[in-house]
């Protein structure tokens, strides 16, 4: 059966009309075929145990078993000369970089007139033997999000220095409606991560029902096949947006088979489109890259009448779980000592925060975001601030101070003036001239302090009459005003009266000056 074997239909008319008692040239004229064809499928049934009448009862598949047994491709010489490689470079196949292609390269420089790349890799994979089946995956709509970060790297130049920044493109999409998302973040630290998941919930408008994320640290700690650990900041994301982790088992690219294909989808209809264009800050290359990814979005799929876009808005968008009313913050968690000042003490951004007095020497949780701080002692929430990244500094709160504290945090003009002004009008003008003095506030403050002792030990009109003396001898100090106490001086204060002149014959009346 030389050249091209035929089809078993034209081969069962040959057996057919041989039955009937036709001749091999009345068979070759009427089928249009070579009479050594006709000879040789003729003597091929013959030589077999089934008959002929059986024989044309069988599918054309297990015919073609029967007639076309036997590739003569291994029966060519180039097979005689492969089959002592294919061990070696099936084993080859396991070393890192090693591929069909550069087996066949290899093949070809010492074979000149071997198989072609597509016959080598034909032969090499027969060898091998059968791979392990893959499963088609049904899914549903909204039910999973998979994601994943692209090998490549994309750039911006920075303006100022004119550095290359090299940074991560972070990848997504919905497998239901294969509907995807990219936004290049600096690198893949959690921080990143959660921002560019975050970008990527608000972009899709809705939350999946779990999240499939690759074997990356920033989503799993530990990578098990079956029982992962996964991030706790991750675990937080998910449990704000109401949703659950399923990562993906470690080493097997089928799990997130869709999310490997969108990567490289991504690289031809994001990055190659992108390839010629510079940009000088990360905002600017997003844009591109959002620009770019919904092009790709609104691209008809193949053997499709439709779009990932029509298809995410027409059958998904409305099966995702609304938005919460508040974006996700990134939570840390410190577990701190308060110090006898009733502050803790955050060392990333190496500020102090207060909590309650009666809490000092306390072991407590400290939980903060990129805009709160809370404090708890076993499970009780006893402080919250605003994190402030001012470093050296405190934020103190005055219900956290004790009596004793509250009062010195309290120091200020303002506030002795008032005390004063209640205690007598004599000690408000005091006061009030004793702050009128160039001195540091804390001197002032502290004589202020001691002056109010004395104010409260000793009787008021004779307090009075010392801030009368101290007035008059413009001295404003704690000292003095003791002194005047303790020497008496207030019951020798002479009572000030205008006397009259006396008469006399020589003084001149107001008409002598007329």
């Amino acid at each position: 059966m030389a050249g091209k074997p035929k089809r078993m239909s034209a081969v069962k008319q040959i057996l057919r009309m041989h039955l009937q008692g036709k001749g091999i040239k009345t068979i070759a004229r009427t089928l249009s075929v070579s009479k050594n064809t006709v000879k040789d499928y003729i003597s091929k049934a013959s030589l077999g145990t089934i008959t002929t009448e059986v024989l044309l009862t069988l599918e054309d598949t297990a015919l073609e078993a029967i007639f076309l047994s036997g590739n003569p491709a291994y029966k060519d010489e180039r097979y005689e000369l492969l089959k002592d490689t294919l061990d070696y470079c099936s084993k080859e196949l396991k070393r890192v970089g090693v591929n069909r292609k550069v087996l066949w390269e290899e093949y070809h420089h010492s074979a000149q007139n071997g198989y072609s790349y597509s016959q080598f890799c034909y032969h090499l994979q027969q060898y091998r033997g059968t791979q392990n089946p893959s499963m088609v995956l049904e899914h549903h709509p909204g039910e999973k999000l998979y994601i994943d970060y692209a090998g490549k790297k994309l750039s911006y130049i920075d303006r100022n220095t004119g550095e290359e920044i090299f940074v991560q493109v972070f990848v997504a999409c919905l497998p239901y409606s294969d509907y995807s998302f990219a936004m290049a973040v600096r690198s893949q630290k959690i921080e990143d991560f959660i921002h560019a998941l975050n970008c990527c919930i608000k972009d899709l408008g809705g939350v999946p029902q779990t999240l499939v994320p690759d074997n990356l640290k920033s989503a799993v700690i530990k990578a098990n096949p079956y029982e992962p650990d996964v991030n706790r900041a991750l675990e937080d994301f998910a449990n704000h947006y109401g949703t659950t982790v399923t990562p993906t088992r470690p080493r097997k690219p089928k799990d997130k088979a869709l999310v490997e294909n969108q990567v490289k989808l991504i690289y031809s209809r994001v990055y190659a489109k992108l390839r010629n264009q510079q940009f000088f800050d990360l905002p600017s290359l997003n844009r591109a890259i959002a620009q770019k990814v919904r092009e790709h979005n609104q691209t008809r799929m193949q053997q499709k009448d439709y779009c990932r876009e029509e298809k995410f808005l027409a059958d998904e968008k409305h099966s995702l779980q609304g938005l919460p009313a508040e974006a996700f913050e990134l939570k840390y968690y410190r577990d701190l000592k308060v110090a006898k000042n009733n502050h803790i003490y955050l060392g990333m951004d190496k500020h102090y925060y207060s909590v309650p007095y009666a809490y000092m020497g306390a072991q407590v949780k400290v939980i903060y975001t990129r805009s709160l701080v809370k404090v708890y002692c076993k499970a009780a929430l006893i402080g919250v601030h605003p994190r402030n990244f001012k470093k050296g500094s405190y934020s103190t709160k005055k219900e956290h101070l004790c009596s004793h504290h509250q009062h010195y945090k309290q120091r200020s003009p303002t506030y002795y003036l008032q005390k004063a002004y209640s205690y007598s009008d004599t000690l408000y003008s005091y006061m009030e001239a004793l702050f009128k003095q160039d001195k540091y506030p804390e001197q002032l403050y502290k004589t202020c302090d001691g002056i109010l002792n004395l104010a409260s030990k000793v009787n008021t009109p004779i307090f009075t009459k010392a801030c009368t003396i101290a007035l008059d001898n413009h001295n404003y100090s704690y000292r003095f005003l003791k002194q005047i106490l303790e020497n008496k001086m207030t019951e020798n204060m002479e009572q000030s009266s205008i006397k009259s002149l006396p008469d006399h014959e020589n003084i001149r009346g107001a008409g002598s000056y007329k």
